[in-house]
């Protein structure tokens, strides 16, 4: 019962807040219309607490629409408030626009003439396209969404209820005294008149304010300057509450704050918390994890961190050499700030079913020199819930819980340092500590580039799933077929010759079977695996001769090399771009090919 009361008050004082005050212009003036004034605030008002409600369980409690950022949802509520506010200062635009004779009339006179012919519709866009950009910044608010909801859907519903109630019933009267204001100073609410047209613009203003997120900055700058503080009361109300001492609730679970980074933040915490809120998407936990390796076998999670530490998420797969590229930056990372706050979590999500084994991924992780914790997402668990489609992906989760950094594929490391002695600096700040975040980039020993624009060459499967590059078979057809090698070949395209049996992932030979493979790059790379315990033994050319100095770490200068384990070869090292073609033939065993890769 306290809670309900709470919730009811923190509704009310919600209206005197940075994050409210901003947002009445427009709704007392979106209510102003003479007679109909009382109809139109009741509608207005209803359909705003309505909307917070809606948004509150869509974006904030279903998992289906964390990935949709709050940035969206600005610019949509900004740009329906400014078309609102153009309607009120030309109310005769629409009838003059020759487009909109072709477009739905019934969504002109919603967002627009309806609104301005004082149609219900109309008060009902005004409140609803505000739910969306009303980011409360109550705790109770926050307090609701990440101990309740989750713990008991009903209950935190009533609570969420009654501080809807609180703040509609504020708004409305709030509203009901400013058109009170506004007849004794006889001003007209005609829509031809002044008062309409600058109402109007200040609609444009906000709404372009909110689109561009200016006013979550508006707001920050009154919370930090100490105006329409009143967090305070809240945070004092919610001291006495039983949820004061709620552990926080998983990661997992919740898109909102924990109950306990809720109940106590300051005043500029909160402000910079609701800031990110609006800007940023919540990080997802990891979900479903096979495995964790370099943690002495015990799970880690993000949300263990949070409040603590930067968390650079690295997605990759062990037989990528995109991956493995990358992996010198990541441990040069991890050298120079894991004692400044830095954490690293690579997640493994394999391509291929080998790499699902985890004395695999084991021994590539130790091959590779890497110590910072692995877990293995061989369901592809974390995968989804990050929304991933790229191998690999870096990811910084900042101490609040929020992906402040974003990069797909190799390179940009300069760009990923910055953005991580970025996140380091605010956490420096956020927890007061001393010292400061070592500057410059790192330049690893080893480390390999490559110049895209320079590689031709695309990826190629072998695999009966995706073997589109197959020039002289069945493409996407699983089973044995046995193929001759034409007399010339196209470049960047796969040719087999010998008998070859097509499974989804790889395909396999024998003895006396041999690719032929033209490729515009300077290195290539060879996914692969052996059937046989003692390997399998091939050989290479390069334009009819042997490799020499052009052969990569996996083959001799002759040309030879054996495939033992499952895992990506290094064929071809070359020091300059250019054109070749490379023929291999299986000399004994059984080769499973997976796929070729170049840089």
């Amino acid at each position: 019962m306290l809670l309900l009361f709470i919730s009811f008050a923190a509704g009310v004082l919600t209206v005197l807040a940075p994050c409210t005050i901003a947002l009445l212009p427009v709704i007392v003036g979106g209510t102003v219309s003479g007679e109909r004034s009382f109809r139109r605030t009741a509608t207005v008002t209803v359909a705003l607490g309505a909307s917070v409600i809606a948004f509150t369980l869509l974006l904030k409690v279903s998992t289906a629409f964390i990935s949709v950022p709050q940035a969206f949802w600005n610019i949509l509520s900004g740009a329906i408030i400014a078309v609102i506010g153009v309607a009120m200062i030309f109310p005769n635009i629409w009838e003059k626009l020759p487009f909109m004779n072709i477009v739905s009339r019934r969504s002109n006179a919603l967002v627009a003439k309806g609104y301005g012919e004082q149609n219900v519709w109309g008060d009902i866009l005004v409140g609803v396209s505000l739910g969306p950009v009303f980011s409360s910044c109550s705790p109770t608010y926050f307090l609701i969404l990440a101990a309740v909801l989750p713990k008991n859907f009903l209950e935190g519903l009533g609570y969420l209820l009654a501080y809807t109630v609180g703040l509609a019933l504020t708004l409305f009267v709030v509203s009901i005294a400013g058109q009170k204001l506004l007849d004794k100073l006889g001003v007209a609410a005609n829509p031809e008149g002044w008062l309409k047209k600058t109402i109007g613009v200040v609609f444009l203003l906000l709404g372009l304010t909110i689109a561009f997120g200016f006013e979550a900055r508006l707001e920050l700058a009154l919370t930090n300057a100490g105006y329409f503080d009143v967090t305070g009361i809240e945070q004092t109300l919610l001291q006495r509450s039983p949820l004061a001492s709620a552990p926080a609730v998983p990661a997992a679970t919740s898109t909102a704050l924990s109950a306990s980074s809720t109940v106590g933040l300051s005043k500029n915490d909160l402000a910079r918390i609701t800031m990110e809120m609006m800007e940023y998407q919540k990080a997802p936990e990891i979900a479903d994890p096979s495995g964790f390796i370099d943690t002495g076998g015990a799970p880690i999670t993000i949300g263990q961190f949070k409040g603590r530490k930067v968390v650079l998420i690295d997605f990759w797969t062990y037989s990528c050499i995109n991956c493995q590229r990358e992996i010198p930056y990541l441990k040069a990372w991890w050298q120079k700030y894991m004692g400044e706050g830095l954490e690293i979590i690579s997640i493994h999500t394999p391509e291929f079913s080998f790499e699902k084994v985890q004395s695999n991924v084991e021994a590539a992780v130790k091959a590779a020199g890497i110590t910072y914790p692995v877990v293995m997402d061989n369901d592809y668990g974390t995968w989804n819930a990050f929304g991933n489609e790229y191998w690999p992906r870096l990811y910084i989760v900042n101490t609040d819980g929020f992906i402040v950094y974003d990069h797909i594929g190799e390179g940009d490391y300069d760009k990923t340092e910055a953005a991580i002695q970025a996140a380091l600096a605010e956490r420096n700040t956020i927890l007061s500590a001393t010292g400061t975040v070592a500057r410059g980039t790192v330049a690893p020993a080893g480390a390999i580039g490559m110049n895209p624009s320079e590689v031709a060459s695309q990826e190629t499967y072998f695999g009966s799933n995706r073997n589109e590059f197959l020039a002289n078979g069945s493409q996407n057809t699983p089973g044995m077929q046995t193929l001759s090698i034409p007399a010339s070949v196209e470049p960047s395209a796969l040719y087999l010759g010998g008998a070859w049996n097509f499974s989804p992932e790889y395909a396999a030979a024998a003895t006396g079977s041999e690719i032929e493979y033209e490729y515009q790059a300077k290195n290539m790379y060879f996914v692969a695996a052996s059937e046989n315990s003692a390997g399998t033994k091939i050989k290479i050319t390069v334009d009819g001769h042997a490799p020499g100095a052009l052969a990569g770490a996996d083959v001799a200068p002759d040309g030879t090399a054996t495939i033992t384990s499952d895992r990506l070869y290094d064929l071809i090292s070359g020091s300059d771009y250019g054109t070749h073609t490379i023929v291999i033939q299986i000399l004994s065993g059984v080769l499973d090919a997976y796929t070729f890769t170049f840089g």
